[in-house]
């Protein structure tokens, strides 16, 4: 009987010492393959259709000039603050990021108690990307209607909120929507 014991602790032991060397495989290094080191944005293309008829659900798509001029800059940034893909030119890059703004939204999210204005947007942005292999020509993936968006409140909002300007809202979520690209790009989830 206490070998049985001693049988049964000792693989206990072996068990957690095992589990414990295996760890949980936490890293804050990037997931994406050691062979890409480099990166090429590709200008982004406006693809907002502006012409598009309005109905109930899109009445308040709209455009903003250069956002996809904005977006390819802040997205650069992004990629040089984080560090694990470096910009390149399009010759020398491993991966080739393309992207292209499909749509441009402010939509509002709350109003005041009478209904007759605004206190709160949300501004959303959306993108359709593709990731290239650069030296095998080959698609390494693509999502369709990527977003970033950022909420802001009007000078019309009551209480204890911050006030943003639409213009710092748009830069905020240029800004969110650069940081999930990047995301997306390297972590590989």
């Amino acid at each position: 009987m206490k070998n049985k014991i001693k049988d049964y602790l000792y693989l206990t032991v072996i068990f957690y010492l095992l589990a414990g060397l295996a760890g949980c495989g936490y890293t804050t290094r990037s997931m994406i393959s050691g062979k890409y080191r480099t990166i090429y944005v590709t200008p982004f293309v406006n693809k907002v259709d502006v012409t598009q008829e309005a109905y109930s659900a899109n009445k308040y798509r709209i455009y903003r000039p250069m956002l996809e001029t904005d977006i390819t800059r802040v997205l650069i940034n992004k990629y040089l603050f984080d560090g694990n893909l470096k910009p390149q030119k399009e010759t020398q890059a491993d991966l080739i990021l393309k992207g292209e703004l499909t749509e441009y939204r402010k939509d509002p999210l709350s109003y005041t108690a009478d209904n007759n204005d605004v206190t709160e947007y949300r501004i959303n942005i959306y993108v359709n990307l593709s990731l290239w292999d650069a030296k095998e020509n080959k698609l390494l993936w693509e999502e369709n209607n990527f977003n970033g968006n950022y909420s802001y409140f009007t000078s019309f909002a009551t209480g204890n909120v911050i006030l943003v300007s639409e213009d710092a809202a748009v830069n905020n979520a240029i800004d969110d929507l650069a940081r999930r690209i990047v995301e997306r790009t390297v972590e590989q989830w």
